[in-house]
């Protein structure tokens, strides 16, 4: 299984970037998605989570800027940032909850990460 993660780049401060994330390889069934980020030196911390049923969390600092969203279909997760300000510059992480086939539990897979720049 792996999580190809794409879509980040350099962008202005006020201005959106829209990440994606896709899924691939053999597995059962794909739990809750989610986003994470991490600057350089410290903690990664959670960003935003989808549950199957389209739930949705936020961190406090993204809430009403961030949008995640998942297509099943495709096996891919999406974060639609808006109004990004240099505290956003980030390797952002996209992570998922999958099954392997032969009903095995749930395991948290990651994908590469890709950097986002906001420059003020």
């Amino acid at each position: 299984v792996q999580l190809q993660a794409s879509g980040g780049g350099l962008v202005q401060s006020g201005g959106s970037l829209r990440l994606s994330c896709a899924a691939s390889g053999s597995f059962d069934h794909i739990g809750t998605l989610g986003w994470d980020r991490q600057v350089s030196g410290n903690a990664r911390e959670l960003v935003a989570r989808i549950t199957t049923g389209g739930a949705t969390v936020y961190s406090d600092s993204v809430k009403g800027r961030f949008t995640i969203s998942r297509d099943n279909a495709q096996s891919t997760v999406y974060l639609q940032m808006n109004k990004l300000g240099p505290e956003d510059t980030a390797v952002y992480y996209c992570n998922a909850g999958i099954r392997l086939r032969g009903g095995r539990p749930y395991y948290t897979y990651w994908g590469q990460g890709t950097l986002v720049t906001v420059s003020s």
